[in-house]
């Protein structure tokens, strides 16, 4: 069973509200934890809440996936990429999110909530959380290099 921590700014504030339920109904998922923010301000930054998804995501990396929101998902998907063992990838369509998974075994999961309308998202959403990874050697080989100082 996998848990999804989920976290926005004031951005995908709105959009997080709206993906709870949702997350909450895919198959094969134990728990959903919001990691903020519980009410909306105008003045957070999108760190915070992308750093609180990752620390959490690193203590089991087998069970453990992340959705993070904001305008347009660049912040939040740079901020994630900064710890090692995290995979952000911030598709626009349902073919990208399924390939973040197969291909590079992505574990965060980042929504534009400026550019997404909500059908879109659900849809992202739900093709990322049914999508496994391949495991293939290639993707294996190139994924574990992510982790490599350069």
């Amino acid at each position: 069973m996998r848990r999804i921590f989920i976290g926005a700014d004031h951005r995908g504030f709105k959009a997080k509200e709206a993906l709870l339920p949702i997350l909450k109904k895919l198959p094969d998922i134990e728990m959903v934890i919001d990691c903020g923010p519980i009410k909306y301000d105008e003045n957070d930054d999108f760190n915070d809440p992308a750093i609180l998804v990752c620390r959490n995501i690193i203590k089991d990396l087998d069970h453990n996936f992340g959705v993070l929101i904001c305008g347009s998902s660049f912040g939040v998907c740079i901020q994630a990429n900064r710890f090692k063992q995290i995979r952000a990838v911030n598709p626009l369509d349902e073919e990208r999110a399924k390939l973040g998974r197969e291909h590079n075994n992505a574990n965060v999961l980042c929504l534009s909530a400026d550019q997404l309308k909500p059908d879109q998202l659900e849809a992202i959403v739900k093709e990322f959380f049914t999508t496994k990874y391949t495991g293939k050697e290639r993707y294996e080989r190139r994924n574990q290099r992510l982790d490599k100082e350069v």
